[in-house]
Order: structure tokens, then C-alpha cells, then sequence
């Protein structure tokens, strides 16, 4: 089985990236001339995703317009947020526009190169809820860790401080929309704190490790560095 299907989360406002990118939506902040989130469309198009649906909510209409004029023939619905739902309202927003079962799910605002038919063939080798692409990282402090058992299901969710070494969630998954629509969950919500970090307990939600190229934009540092590295 493959996953062909992409919800890309591209409604952040980028408030931590105003004095680099005033007034336009994190995923459209411009890398070596290009908005960061062709990169990661670009990336999911070569690893097999044919259809995509972007969430979007501040200033939805420059992207929209972007996509309409750069990707033409791309298969691709937007799913738009009157008011900000946290991230996991609106991927269950956007679930209501996807035609599969399964999709990936993914930040406008983070490349992760992972190999989607790896993260793919785990998550359903495993029936799983939820599919986590995990990246190694050494001295860590802006990410939380996340901790494995043997069989590669999650263990447990560490705060955010500093580690020598650890998994950090790469923001970028396999998703039963089945099973993650009937979760009992309130309007607004976080995917991370109040989907992952409580329902991986009762539900399957497994990990794979990737270490594959990573960069959150979500910083002016990060962002100054994805200039040089994209």
C-alpha cells in the first residue's frame, strides 16, 4: 500500500520571523528566491504524493495564488480556517477535503527529506493511527524528545530542554484520517500536545527513525541558515 495523498499545515501566522519576513505567512517566507514551502511540495511530489490539500488561514490568498500560478495541474484543495484552530483543528479541518484514508501530513514551514515509502511501509505494517518520522539530533534545546520501545511504538514525550542526544519529532507523519477524526477532541487543539501526547497511550502511534535532511524555519536563525544550506 502507498500513501499519494498530502495535508501541508501552512496557517501559521510566523510571528517569530517578523523582523526577517514582515507580513507574509511562514511557509511563504522567500529562500534563495523561491517560498520556502516549494521545497516542501517539491519534495513530497518526488517522493510520490499526487494530491495535496494546503490549510490555510492568515493571509490564505497569497498562497492560493501562488500555487494557482506555479503548480499548474497540481491536484490540490485548500482547506481555509476562519479562525486559528491549532494545529490539530486544522488538520482534522483539512481530513474533510483528503479523498483517502491515509495521507501524510506535514508543516509549510519544515523541510524533512524523510523517505515517505519507509515512514509508509511502518506505518502500515504496524495498523497505525499515527506514524511519526523521528530525526536524531545531538545537543538539543529547542525540541522536545521523543522515546521508542524495541518495537518502535512511542514510549513517552520529553519536554522541551536541553539533551547531548535524543529523537526529535520531525513534523511529518502518516495519518489514519479515520482514526484520527474519531478521537474525541475539542474545536481548537494541538496535533502535538493534545493528539500525540495523549492518545499515544490508547492509540497506535509508532515512530521511524530518519536521519534525513531537517530544517524548521520557525527561527530567524534557521531561516538565515536555510539560505545557505537550500
Amino acid at each position: 500500500m502507498k500513501i499519494t495523498e498530502a495535508i501541508i499545515l501552512a496557517g501559521g501566522l510566523g510571528t517569530r520571523l517578523r523582523s526577517v519576513v514582515p507580513e507574509l505567512p511562514k511557509c511563504m517566507a522567500p529562500v534563495n528566491g523561491k517560498p520556502f514551502i516549494t521545497y516542501v511540495i517539491d519534495h513530497l511530489l518526488q517522493q510520490g504524493i499526487n494530491r495535496f490539500v494546503l490549510s490555510l488561514g492568515y493571509r490564505h490568498d497569497i498562497i492560493s495564488r501562488f500555487i494557482e500560478s506555479n503548480y499548474a495541474g497540481l491536484d490540490v484543495a485548500f482547506s481555509v480556517e476562519q479562525e486559528p484552530l491549532g494545529t490539530g483543528g486544522a488538520t482534522r479541518y483539512a481530513c474533510l477535503k483528503t479523498v483517502t484514508e491515509h495521507v501524510m501530513l506535514a508543516n509549510g514551514d519544515t523541510l524533512f527529506k524523510v523517505n515517505i515509502e519507509a515512514v509508509t511501509g511502518a506505518h502500515f505494517g504496524n495498523n497505525a493511527s499515527c506514524t511519526l518520522s523521528l530525526k536524531p539530533m545531538q545537543d538539543i534545546d529547542r525540541y522536545g524528545v521523543v522515546e521508542v520501545n524495541d518495537d518502535l511504538s512511542v514510549k513517552s514525550f520529553k519536554e522541551k530542554q536541553p539533551y547531548t542526544a535524543g529523537l526529535v519529532n520531525g513534523g511529518l507523519y502518516a495519518l489514519d484520517t479515520k482514526a484520527f477524526l474519531a478521537a474525541y477532541l475539542p474545536l481548537k487543539f494541538s496535533f502535538e500536545k493534545d493528539y500525540l501526547e495523549v492518545f499515544y497511550t490508547t492509540e497506535k502511534i509508532f515512530g521511524v527513525v530518519q536521519d534525513e535532511y531537517f530544517i524548521d524555519i520557525g527561527i530567524p536563525e534557521d531561516y538565515n541558515r536555510a539560505q545557505a544550506e537550500l
